[in-house]
């Protein structure tokens, strides 16, 4: 059995869906015909019987005749001549009418009707003569003028019904086979043309995965929406969410090619300034000497931000996920403004800052909240001020610095993107785009707008509670 459920499942659905509507027709159509032909057989046969009873009336004179002196013949009044008819006493002799056609066997079934004595009752069955001949045998009890019981045991030949019988289960042997052959091939065309689509799917799929063209598309009618139309649409989904995300991956390797250069660039002047110089035996002053070294230090500074922000953003979300947590915002909001203080001292940065919980990636999040502030420090005046507020799961950060110009504001969240005015400044244009892909993934929003009387205001709205949950307790 297991053996054929293994052949079974590894042959193709369009073969296995054709014996299946086969194997269901094919009971269908058996259950049919027998029971077509027991209901012919049952009709036959009573037409038989009724035949055998019309001698019901003069049937218990015949006997008595018969046993007189076995020579009357046994007839209705409507003249029907019964071709077997004998009498059977109880000690099993017989006494044969002399016209009929032969000897019916006699059953022990006859003998133990004969001995019950159950007079007028009809006992039908089957039975054959002396020669093997098939009959339909009906069996009358009748009690003699002695008191003794005997039966009449009269009969009709089976072989017509029979010959009959045969003919209508070849006809409905070989209609069913028909049947189960129509039924397999409409099963077959009927799985052709309902798989044709999975087929294309399939061809899609070998399409792409030989090619990696991801623009390819499944047709789909608008108004279906069955099985194979919402498979088709789900990959037509697919993949163009793949040909989104590759081309979103082309760019971000384009875009970190672009931003990596330049700080490379100016890696390899310096350092090959104090190479030549050293191989020259020409000593750089020192004062050009400190600033080359502390021009390369910066550039190592920027290319590592650069390829941690580069990490954070490769980042899967499988990997975001199983960090999330509760944390206390009001807390990472302090930590980040500690940090923000040590880079702009001369800047006053103020905060007003209330509890606040919410589910995220602790590590994330403080990086977003650095990025904000660190933008809010760099543009701030020499002796600013930074504005900082947590209420309710909405933080602002307000800085009084020069602001950004409306037709920019579309673009502070794309990566890699610079104000033109801040491209003198260190920064790699990840910052914004962090913070933005950070926020919505805790399910924030986050805006920058500018600020009433000159300035930038970010708003980070984050849903949570002003308590911890129990399970921070």
């Amino acid at each position: 059995m297991n053996r054929f459920t293994r052949r079974f499942r590894g042959l193709p659905i369009r073969a296995r869906l054709s014996m299946l509507v086969a194997a269901a027709v094919a009971f269908a159509v058996a259950a049919v015909s027998v029971t077509c032909w027991f209901i012919v057989q049952g009709r036959l046969y009573d037409q038989l019987e009724a035949d055998l009873q019309k001698v019901h009336g003069p049937a218990q004179m015949a006997a008595q005749r018969i046993l007189f002196d076995c020579s009357q013949t046994v007839a209705n009044s409507n003249g029907l001549r019964i071709s077997y008819a004998q009498v059977v006493k109880t000690d099993g002799s017989i006494c044969l009418d002399p016209d009929s056609t032969g000897v019916v066997k006699v059953a022990q079934s006859d003998k133990e009707v004969i001995q019950a004595g159950t007079l007028g009752t009809l006992y039908f069955r089957n039975g054959t003569d002396k020669d093997g001949n098939p009959l339909r045998v009906m069996t009358q009890v009748f009690a003699t003028e002695s008191g003794s019981h005997v039966g009449l045991l009269t009969a009709v030949p089976l072989k017509s019904t029979q010959d009959t019988l045969k003919d209508l289960a070849l006809i409905l042997l070989l209609v069913s086979g028909i049947g189960v052959l129509g039924a397999g091939a409409a099963g077959l065309a009927v799985a052709r043309a309902g798989l044709r689509p999975v087929d294309e799917l399939t061809e899609a799929v070998e399409h792409v995965a030989r090619t990696e063209d991801l623009s390819i598309r499944i047709p789909v009618e608008d108004e279906s929406d069955d099985e194979i139309a919402r498979l088709s649409r789900s990959f037509n989904s697919m993949t163009s969410s793949l040909a989104n995300s590759r081309e979103l991956q082309q760019q971000l390797i384009a875009d970190a090619g672009h931003e990596l250069r330049t700080p490379l660039t100016s890696l390899r002047t310096n350092i090959e300034l104090i190479t030549r110089s050293e191989e020259t035996g020409r000593p750089i002053p020192p004062a050009d000497r400190k600033a080359l070294l502390a021009s390369v230090k910066a550039q190592m500074t920027e290319l590592a931000a650069l390829i941690g922000d580069l990490q954070e953003l490769s980042r899967s979300e499988g990997q975001r996920g199983e960090r999330v947590q509760v944390v206390a915002l009001q807390d990472t909001v302090e930590a980040a403004l500690r940090r923000a203080r040590l880079r702009g001292p001369e800047l006053t940065i103020t905060a007003d800052v209330q509890p606040w919980f919410v589910r995220a990636e602790p590590s994330a999040l403080e990086r977003a909240i650095v990025n904000i502030l660190d933008n809010a420090v760099k543009f701030s005046p020499e002796g600013g001020k930074v504005d900082v507020a947590l209420d309710r799961g909405v933080l602002t950060v307000r800085d009084h610095g020069p602001g950004i110009p409306e037709d920019e504001l579309p673009h502070v969240f794309d990566r890699f993107w610079r104000s033109p005015s801040a491209r003198a400044l260190p920064g790699s244009g990840l910052g914004l785009s962090i913070v933005a892909r950070t926020v919505q993934q805790a399910g924030g929003e986050v805006t920058l707008a500018r600020a009433n009387g000159g300035g930038t205001v970010a708003t980070v709205r984050l849903p949570g509670a002003p308590t911890a949950p129990p399970e921070m307790g």
